[in-house]
C-alpha cells in the first residue's frame, strides 16, 4: 500500500508539473545522430536544415528534416560553419533560399536543389613557398630541404603557407617524393575558409524583403554579397577572425555588424566604415551573441551573460549555474516578445529577457543547438539537439505568457525597479562648478592631508614598538605573544609572564627570558632564565617573584626582553608598570 500510493504520487507531480510547462513535448529521439551546433541550424518553409558535423571520422553531411524524419542527406565537402535562410528575389511567388556556408564556399540551394555556389577570392601567396615550388619543380632542390625549408617559413613569415605545403609536412619521408612529383606542376594556392555567416536585410526593414549574406573569413575579413549577382558590395577588415556575426539595420541605409572575435573581443561596423567604430572588450572568451532589440548579449566562458549597448556600454551581467554551450534567438511574433536561449553544461536551457529569468527547460541531456521559429503548422517550435546526437522538439502552447521570475531562479524584481534619484539642488551644482574650477587644489590639499595622516601613523606605531604597547614579535621566523599579569599588595609580588607561540607548525626552541629592573627598587630571585620548548598553540604561564625594597612608595617599570640562544637583539619586548607597594607605604 506504501509503494503503491508513492508512486501515485510521483506520478501525480509529474503530470502536475507537465500541466504547469508552457511546452507540449512534441518528439524527442535519444538516438537520432544529429551533431551540430546552432549557427548551422535553419528552417526552411515546412523542413528543418541541418548541417551535420560527421562526428567520429564520418563525412559532414547536409540533412533535411521534415516533422521528426530524415527526408534527405548529401555530403558535404568540409565542415560547415553556418546555414541561414534569405529572400533573394523580389518578384512572386518568394520562396526563401538557403545559403550554407562550407570550407571556402557558400552553397546556394533554391526549393532545396542546388542553385549557386559563391568560393572566396583566392588570395596571393607566400612568395618564398612559391619559389620553392618552382625549385622543386625543376628538381634543384630535394624534397627533405623543401621540408626544412617550408618548416622555417611557417614559423617566421607572416603570410601562412597553402593548404598543398601544409599536408606535405604532414607527411612521412617515404611519402614526401611521391606528393612532389604529383603536385610540383601544379599552380600554389591560398584559400581562405568560412568561419561564421549572417543575413542583413537590402533595402526594407519588412518580414519578407530582400536579404545579403555577410561572410567572415579566417583571414579576419566581413563580405557583404549582393542576394541576386553574389558579388561582393563591401568588405570590412577586423583585427582578429570573427566567429559570431550579428546584423541590424539594412544596407542600402544604414546598418550595424557586431562581430566576436578569437581574441575575445567584439568589434562594432557601421555603414561605410572599413574598420570597427566601437570596440567591446571582455573578460573571457565569447561563447555565443545574439541581438535583443537594440541590445548586444553575449555568453562568455565565465558562465555568464552580459548586456551591451551597441556603443560598447555594459548594462546587466547574469551568471549562469553552469557552463554556456550555445545560444539563440527566441521571438515570439504574436506577443512581440524577444528573449534569448541559453543552453547549459548541466542540461538546462534558460531563457531570459534581459536580466529576467522568464523560464527553464530541463532536458535529458546537455544541449548543443537551439533553433526556434515556425515548423510545419506550430508558429512557435523550439527544436534542440543533445550532445549525444539526440533531437528534441517541443511546442510552445498557444496559451502560455512568459512572466518575469517564472523562472526559478534569478535576480528579484525590486533589483530592477528604478531608484528615484533626486532632482539636483543649487548646493549640488555650486559643488559641482567648484570642483571643476579647482579640482587640481582639492587634489593637492587630499594628498597632503594623506600623507600627514600616513606619517602621524608610522610614528605612532613605531612609539607603540619602543613602548612595547603591542608585545608581539614582528618577525616572521619567530612569531610570539607575550602577556604579563602582577598579582599581590606587596612588598612581594607574583609577576606570570603568559608566552604563547601563536605559528601554525613550528615550535619555538632556544628562547630566554630576561627582566631588567631599577636593583635599588626590586629584587627577584632569577633575573634570567631559559624557556622551555614553546609548542605552537598552547599557552606557557612563567611565574616569578618581585620584591620591593623601597618604603617610600616608589614604582617603576620592569622590562621582559625574549631573546634566542647567541643573540643580542631581542626577539620580543614588554614593559610592566609595577604596582605601589602597600605593605612598605602602611609601614
Amino acid at each position: 500500500m506504501a509503494a503503491a500510493s508513492s508512486s501515485d504520487s510521483d506520478s501525480g507531480r509529474a503530470e502536475s508539473s507537465e500541466a504547469n510547462s508552457k511546452w507540449l513535448d512534441a518528439h524527442y529521439d535519444p538516438v537520432a545522430n544529429i551533431h551540430t551546433f546552432s549557427a548551422c541550424l535553419a528552417i526552411l518553409s515546412l523542413q528543418l536544415v541541418v548541417g551535420d558535423l560527421g562526428p567520429g571520422g564520418q563525412q559532414p553531411r547536409l540533412k533535411v528534416l521534415k516533422g521528426p524524419a530524415v527526408l534527405t542527406e548529401s555530403p558535404l565537402p568540409a565542415l560547415p560553419a553556418a546555414a541561414a535562410t534569405f529572400l533573394m528575389e523580389h518578384h512572386e511567388p518568394q520562396a526563401p533560399a538557403l545559403a550554407l556556408a562550407s570550407g571556402p564556399c557558400v552553397y546556394v540551394y533554391k526549393n532545396l536543389r542546388p542553385y549557386f555556389k559563391f568560393s572566396l577570392p583566392q588570395l596571393p601567396p607566400n612568395p618564398l613557398e612559391q619559389d620553392l615550388w618552382h625549385q622543386a619543380k625543376e628538381d634543384r632542390i630535394d624534397p627533405l630541404t623543401l621540408k626544412e625549408m617550408l618548416e622555417s617559413i611557417r614559423e617566421k613569415a607572416e603570410v601562412p603557407l597553402s593548404v598543398q605545403s601544409l599536408r606535405f609536412l604532414q607527411l612521412e619521408l617515404s611519402e614526401m617524393e611521391a606528393f612532389v612529383n604529383q603536385h610540383k606542376s601544379k599552380s600554389i594556392k591560398r584559400q581562405t575558409v568560412i568561419t561564421t555567416m549572417t543575413t542583413l536585410k537590402k533595402n526594407l526593414a519588412d518580414e519578407d524583403a530582400v536579404s545579403c549574406l555577410v561572410l567572415g573569413s579566417e583571414n579576419k575579413e566581413l563580405l557583404v554579397l549582393d542576394p541576386e549577382a553574389f558579388t561582393i558590395l563591401a568588405k570590412m577588415s577586423l583585427p582578429s577572425i570573427p566567429v559570431f556575426l550579428e546584423a541590424s539595420g539594412q544596407f542600402d541605409v544604414e546598418f550595424r555588424l557586431a562581430a566576436a572575435c578569437r581574441n575575445g573581443n567584439i568589434y562594432i561596423l557601421r555603414r561605410d566604415s572599413k574598420h570597427p567604430k566601437y570596440c567591446i572588450e571582455l573578460s573571457a572568451q565569447p561563447v555565443g551573441l545574439v541581438r535583443v532589440h537594440k541590445v548586444l548579449v553575449v555568453g562568455s566562458t565565465e558562465d555568464s551573460l552580459h548586456g551591451f549597448t551597441h556603443k560598447g556600454k555594459k548594462l546587466w551581467t547574469v551568471h549562469m549555474p553552469a557552463a554556456i554551450l550555445t545560444m539563440n534567438l527566441l521571438e515570439q511574433r504574436s506577443r512581440g516578445l524577444q528573449a534569448v536561449m541559453a543552453g547549459l553544461a548541466n542540461g538546462e536551457v534558460r531563457i531570459y529577457r534581459d536580466k529576467a529569468l522568464l523560464n527553464v527547460i530541463r532536458a535529458p541531456d546537455a544541449v548543443t543547438s537551439l533553433c526556434f521559429g515556425r515548423y510545419g503548422r506550430e508558429e512557435n517550435t523550439l527544436i534542440m539537439t543533445t550532445r549525444g546526437g539526440g533531437l528534441i522538439i517541443k511546442i510552445l502552447k498557444r496559451t502560455a505568457v512568459f512572466v518575469e521570475g517564472g523562472g526559478e531562479m534569478g535576480p528579484p524584481p525590486a533589483q530592477a525597479t528604478k531608484l528615484n534619484v533626486p532632482r539636483k539642488t543649487r548646493l549640488y551644482v555650486d559643488q559641482t562648478l567648484r570642483e571643476r574650477e579647482a579640482g587640481t587644489a582639492m587634489h593637492r590639499a587630499f594628498q597632503t592631508d594623506l600623507y600627514l595622516l600616513r606619517l602621524r601613523t608610522a610614528r605612532a606605531y613605531v612609539q607603540a614598538l619602543e613602548s612595547s604597547l603591542s608585545p608581539m614579535s614582528m618577525t616572521a621566523r619567530e612569531p610570539l605573544k607575550l602577556h604579563a599579569v602582577v598579582q599581590g599588595l606587596g612588598p612581594t609580588f607574583k609577576l606570570t609572564l603568559h608566552l604563547q607561540n601563536p605559528s601554525t607548525a613550528r615550535p619555538a626552541l632556544g628562547l630566554l627570558i630576561c627582566f631588567l629592573y631599577n636593583e635599588a627598587l626590586y629584587a627577584l630571585p632569577r633575573a634570567f632564565f631559559k624557556v622551555p620548548l614553546l609548542v605552537p598553540g598552547l599557552n606557557y604561564p612563567l611565574e616569578t617573584f618581585v620584591e620591593s625594597l623601597s618604603n617610600k612608595g616608589i614604582s617603576d617599570i620592569i622590562k621582559v626582553l625574549v631573546l634566542r640562544e647567541g643573540q643580542s637583539a631581542p626577539l620580543l619586548s614588554a614593559h610592566i608598570n609595577m604596582p605601589v607597594s602597600e605593605g612598605l607605604a602602611a609601614a
